[in-house]
């Protein structure tokens, strides 16, 4: 990150960091225990009063001792401040004797819902609260066969919970993994059909069972983990081709 000083006769500060944030801001699991970090500044000295505020609230401080001088000043955010869309932090520093001195602010995305909604159970890598895939009737009830190595296989995901633009959508076929392209506003709350490329069907191969599912991981790093998966049968061999 490019720190820009605000020049002050006796302060020169930089914004502060979070080290928790991921992609674009602050998902479900670093709000649990967010925390902030404060560079240090020339002319620290002890009896530096820092307080940090979230938006415009102030939700804590430090008073400075001589073991702090030349460190990152650590803070915390309670979780009870924190609350979904946009939000800047900054900080104040002030000296004995002196005015406040306002740091530049970082700004940054805060989500707390986690695409498909929160976890029945915390155990386990399934989202209920994701639909399996759709797939053509067809291929649910005979499988899928070598016509599908020239034409690929279209997919169906219907809208989930807490769909976002800028999601990223993952599908898994057996042990070959695709990504989608990253969803646009346009694509909230509507169902999303792709085609599976016949490549990726021939590299994944045969299986009696071949699980095909999909995760989704948004813009701040909630994972929703993966969906039930969708069973099918892959015979490429099968002398036979199938309707789709």
């Amino acid at each position: 990150m490019i720190q820009t000083p605000v020049s002050n006769p006796l302060l020169e500060l930089f914004a502060p960091c979070l080290p928790q944030a991921n992609k674009q801001g602050i998902g479900a699991l670093a709000a649990a225990d967010l925390s902030v970090n404060i560079p240090p500044y020339a002319d620290m000295e002890p009896g530096d009063l820092i307080e940090l505020f979230w938006g415009d609230c102030y939700v804590a401080s430090t008073l400075l001792t001589e073991s702090d001088i030349g460190n990152i000043s650590v803070l915390h955010v309670p979780e009870s401040f924190l609350q979904s869309g946009k939000v800047k932090t900054y900080y104040k520093v002030t000296k004995i004797g002196c005015a406040p001195v306002k740091s530049p602010s970082c700004k940054l995305w805060v989500k707390l819902e986690t695409p498909g909604g929160h976890l029945v159970s915390a155990e386990g890598d399934e989202n209920q609260g994701l639909a399996p895939v759709s797939l053509p009737e067809a291929i649910m009830l005979h499988g899928l066969g070598r016509q599908h190595l020239r034409e690929g296989v279209e997919i169906r995901i219907e809208c989930y919970p807490n769909m976002e633009a800028y999601d990223e959508i993952t599908l898994r076929w057996g042990d070959v993994r695709m990504d989608l392209p990253v969803l646009t506003d346009n694509d909230v709350g509507k169902t999303i059909t792709f085609r599976v490329p016949a490549s990726l069907i021939e590299e994944a191969g045969d299986d009696l069972h071949q699980e095909v599912t999909y995760c989704v991981i948004d813009r701040v790093g909630n994972n929703s983990r993966w969906a039930p998966p969708r069973s099918i049968r892959v015979s490429t061999e099968r002398w036979y081709e199938l309707e789709a």
